[in-house]
């Protein structure tokens, strides 16, 4: 928050889930009162497919973690430092083309007339 843009911006969106180390009104208050620029949102209750690292620790699970046959911890280290390599070779960001008219598109058409 220090650095340009967010020193500057006149307001910075922080995101978060809602783990108990920053969920409460206290959490929200002792982040706002150290920048003041900043408003906190919290994602939905059961929402972890917003969640981008809850994603991609479910992928973890199911191609990497499961079966849980490993036989020491080096082999669990071996097998999620091989997975990471892949994955950072395949994966590509994601882009996002769903606009502010596409839901106001989609909102017209779920309510009821």
């Amino acid at each position: 928050m220090a650095q340009k843009p967010y020193q500057s911006a006149r307001r910075v969106f922080l995101i978060i889930d809602n783990d108990s180390s920053h969920r409460g009104q206290k959490s929200v208050q002792r982040l706002q009162s150290r920048y003041k620029n900043l408003v906190v949102v919290h994602l939905p209750v059961h929402a972890s497919w917003l969640n981008q690292v809850e994603i991609y620790f479910s992928v973890v699970q199911r191609k990497v973690l499961t079966p849980n046959d490993f036989t020491s911890l080096a082999e669990v280290a071996q097998r999620l430092y091989e997975f990471e390599s892949y994955y950072e070779e395949i994966a590509h960001p994601f882009e996002w083309k769903f606009t502010r008219q596409d839901l106001k598109q989609l909102l017209a058409k779920l309510d009821p007339h």
